[in-house]
């Protein structure tokens, strides 16, 4: 199940990189209103933006459903640690316990 889901997630990075390669910028409008060859393109002079942007926001939204599951089911695993199976040493007295006992019987 999660090889698939890591599949289809790496599937929709691609696209949804695609995509967003594929637009073009708030720039290239300025051509097209002077004639600059709007007819040549493939989705006509205002299909492609409305296409396109219709794909990244699909692409997006299974992009981050993918994320939030992937991350939810890696979320689920409950790891052992090494740590808790170490046993807890025995407290020993501390050595300033010995010094202060030492150096009150050595003046008298």
């Amino acid at each position: 199940m999660s090889i698939l889901l890591i599949v289809i997630h790496v599937v929709v990075c691609i696209a949804l990189i695609m995509i967003v390669l594929l637009q073009t910028g708030k720039g290239a409008d300025m051509g097209a209103a002077f004639g600059g060859g709007s007819s040549q393109t493939l989705f006509g002079s205002t299909g492609a933006s409305t296409f396109l942007s219709k794909a990244t926001t699909a692409a997006a939204i299974v992009f981050m459903l993918t994320s939030l599951t992937l991350a939810y089911m890696a979320g689920g695993k409950v790891m052992k640690s090494v740590v808790t199976d170490a046993q807890v040493p025995i407290e020993q007295p501390s050595q300033t316990e010995e010094t202060t006992t030492d150096a009150g019987s050595k003046s008298e």
